[in-house]
């Protein structure tokens, strides 16, 4: 194991080889923030962005049972890192400095796409204390939001220099919770079903998954992720759907209170154990406390419906599409 800053490098898993990392430098502010070790996707985080899954989601529209970024050909269907981004593989992802994102519009959307773009970012900056900030000419690293015909992807964290988030029009920008997935990936965070702790709430249907996709579901390790003091979120805007990568049609993943089938998979906005989790990755817990104005007690949002309405109903969702929506369209 090697230390840099604050930053630990483990061994990749299994038969994959380690390798230097020297093109990146890393946040080493020492204050405890665990980013996601990735060492368990191997190899498959290299895969080059495919037109195959182009072609996919030209057949997709809103009213399909799975998200758009759950048809690519990719680990875990939208995580892609480009080889030039590091000397080898990626086993630890690293955060923004001081939580700005630089970042800039490189691919050509239509006025109804970059608005749902736009909307994503704003609601990061309603919600967190991330920033999104137009690139300068001194930022070396940054993200360009780009649209071509390859899906929905984006690396995870900080990966160094310039790195792509792939929005392909109009699929991945049809909600703008997609838009708000991908740049999750990017600020630092993995899917909710591959949590270590995922068996305890759902039941994976193997057979039902198409083949060669069956390591999309594998698990992260216990002992290299944190789930921020979250409880599994059957709500959150990164859990798949129930459907995702089927071969026939029929659940994938299955959770073990049926209640909670409907609430997986949504793609409307943040859940509340979101926002905790990026605003404890980024040192800002107050502000959740802010926009919440529950003093630290976030709900659990796998409450049954009965149980806990106003989180089933994403107010925090409602109140920035209302807000935004007046926003973009008051002229």
């Amino acid at each position: 194991m090697w230390q840099i800053g604050s930053v630990f490098f483990v061994a990749a898993l299994s038969n994959v080889r380690s390798w230097p990392f020297d093109s990146i430098s890393f946040d080493d502010s020492d204050d405890g923030v665990v980013m996601p070790d990735l060492s368990y996707l191997g190899e498959r985080i290299f895969r080059k962005p495919s037109l195959e899954t182009g072609r996919l989601l030209e057949n997709w529209d809103h009213t399909s049972e799975m998200n758009p970024e759950e048809m690519g050909e990719y680990a875990e269907g939208d995580i892609v890192f480009p080889k030039t981004a590091r000397n080898g593989l990626v086993t630890e992802s690293a955060r923004w400095p001081n939580g700005e994102v630089p970042y800039q519009i490189d691919g050509f959307f239509d006025s109804d796409s970059l608005g749902n773009i736009k909307k994503a970012i704003s609601i990061y900056h309603k919600y967190t204390c991330l920033k999104f900030r137009k690139r300068t000419a001194s930022d070396n690293d940054y993200i360009s939001i780009v649209n071509s015909n390859t899906g929905c992807w984006s690396s995870v964290g900080r990966i160094g220099g310039k790195q792509e988030v792939n929005l392909q029009s109009p699929s991945c920008v049809t909600r703008v919770g997609t838009p708000i997935h991908e740049l999750m990936h990017a600020v630092g965070f993995l899917h909710e079903q591959n949590r270590y702790e995922r068996d305890d709430y759902v039941t994976i249907a193997w057979q039902n998954i198409r083949s060669g996709h069956e390591n999309n579901f594998d698990k992260a390790d216990d002992a290299k992720t944190t789930g921020y003091g979250v409880p599994y979120d059957f709500r959150s805007v990164m859990h798949y759907s129930g459907k995702a990568f089927s071969v026939n049609g029929k659940p994938t993943i299955i959770p073990k209170d049926s209640s909670k089938a409907e609430k997986m998979g949504q793609r409307e906005g943040f859940s509340k154990g979101d926002l905790t989790k990026i605003n404890k990755m980024y040192n800002c817990p107050e502000k959740t406390d802010e926009v919440t104005g529950n003093n630290n007690n976030i709900p659990d949002s796998n409450n049954n419906a009965s149980e806990n309405k106003e989180n089933n109903s994403n107010p925090l969702v409602e109140a920035a599409q209302g807000f935004l929506g007046w926003l973009f369209h008051k002229k």
